[in-house]
């Protein structure tokens, strides 16, 4: 059934018709609907359905649904995950509904829990599976692939093999085109690619999100501590981290926290709570920009002309500011910039803001002269290349320095930006109007 032709989230749900949808599909259905509603008919699925189904549904919708199943059935549903999954959901259940369950769980099911949910959130080992394919080094292509067809049904994916050692150290890893090419009697320590590409349990979840784009890899393995293999962060988990992260810094440009849900699903006093502090810390920043205008009120009075260029030159500055700050805060992110890029990349924007200032301005100077005379086009004109100089300057600064100590750069934001940029164009702009219309 394609999603153009999905039912309604309010019109009846045949079992055929649920089991014709695509798991993602089904489950955004199933997230505008009852709890009750939701678990019927993911109880009409095969298990194997439902659980994968159930990885789609929304954060919240499990927990709901989770508080309609009994014990047994969503330990049955618990088994069936996948690991991450699983961990990720045990994490969200509240503290009696984990005591209630964990009675219905099987020993290993309540281990591998338990280690998953050690990790800290936001790390590696928070995103990754344990459930990954395993070969012996020694083993001939014509055994591992035999090998590969058992583990099957319980991995994660079968597509890349991981070479271990007795004590779990990753040796390499070998995919299973590899072995299906390879002499049947060829042993994997032949055939397996050594030194591949991971990450450490407790390395930040984007960075095996950057690792995984860069390397065009299928998963990346997973290394704790002692150095021994514990798990893997796949492909489609990486996506969700470089999504989530993308989804922070998307807010924090707009000037706000995160939601931590879906916008749908927030409510009145989170969507208050996560904008009022920068709103009033940006309201107690543009004091600057009107005690600008304040100290520069006899040379307003004067020539009362400058008043319909002040809007327009200090939203160029903000806006060109913006720019920097997005190109910046981007390569940062992806490492396409490293801080002792800042030099080098400073005086490259001196040049692309003087330019920009300088064409800006030659166009508002036509404007000027309509509006004001030959002086106040002056004064125009080179207000628009100081206040885009500055603009851009302090856009690509502002990130180098919130990530020099320690900050997500991201939070230099765009209303952050345009805030500094207002401030400092009012004072540039009557500056140079005191200094060439009444000195």
């Amino acid at each position: 059934m394609s999603a153009t032709t999905l039912p309604t989230a309010k019109a009846p749900l045949p079992a055929e018709a649920a089991a014709a949808l695509h798991p993602a599909d089904l489950a955004a259905l199933l997230d505008l609907r009852e709890p009750g509603a939701a678990w019927e008919v993911l109880a009409a699925l095969p298990l194997a359905r439902r659980a994968e189904t159930f990885g789609y549904l929304s954060a919240a919708t499990q927990v709901a649904v989770a508080e309609v199943a009994s014990p047994r059935d969503l330990a049955a549903l618990l088994t069936a995950m996948d690991a991450d999954e699983r961990a990720d959901f045990w994490a969200r259940l509240p503290e009696e509904s984990r005591e209630a369950l964990a009675p219905a769980l099987a020993a290993a099911e309540r281990e591998d829990i338990r280690k998953l949910a050690s990790y800290p959130p936001g790390t590696a080992g928070a995103v990754m599976t344990s459930d990954y394919a395993v070969l012996r080094p020694e083993m001939a292509a014509r055994e591992a692939i035999e090998a590969l067809r058992r583990q099957a049904p319980s991995k994660e994916t079968i597509h890349v093999a991981y070479v271990l050692s007795p004590q779990r150290r990753l040796l390499g890893t070998v995919t299973l085109e590899d072995l299906v090419l390879a002499p049947a009697g060829q042993r994997v320590a032949e055939i397996m690619r050594t030194d591949p590409p991971s990450v450490r349990a407790e390395d930040p979840a984007e960075e095996a999100a950057r690792l995984v784009a860069r390397y065009d890899l299928p998963a990346i393995p997973v290394i704790n501590g002692g150095d021994a293999m514990v798990g893997i962060v796949t492909a489609d988990d990486a996506m969700d981290v470089a999504e989530a992260e993308a989804t922070t810094d998307f807010h924090k440009a707009g000037g706000s926290a995160s939601l931590g849900v879906t916008l749908r699903e927030a409510t009145t006093g989170l969507l208050y709570r996560k904008r009022i502090v920068w709103l009033i810390v940006l309201v107690f920043a543009n004091i600057f920009s009107g005690a600008g205008i304040a100290a520069f009120e006899d040379v307003i009075a004067a020539n009362v002309a400058l008043v319909f260029f002040l809007p327009l030159l200090i939203d160029s500055g903000g806006n060109a500011g913006s720019q920097s700050a997005t190109l910046m805060v981007r390569a940062l992110a992806t490492g396409e910039a490293r801080m002792a890029d800042w030099g080098r990349m400073l005086g490259r924007e001196v040049v692309v803001a003087a330019l920009l200032g300088a064409t800006m301005a030659a166009a508002v100077s036509i404007l000027g002269l309509v509006r004001g005379g030959p002086e106040i086009a002056v004064v125009v004109a080179l207000t628009m290349v100081c206040v885009v100089l500055v603009g851009s300057l302090v856009g690509l600064s502002l990130p180098f320095l919130l990530s020099r100590f320690g900050f997500d750069p991201a939070t230099a934001s765009a209303p952050l930006i345009t805030t500094i940029a207002d401030a400092s164009g009012v004072l540039i702009y009557f500056a140079i109007a005191s200094a060439l219309l009444v000195g």
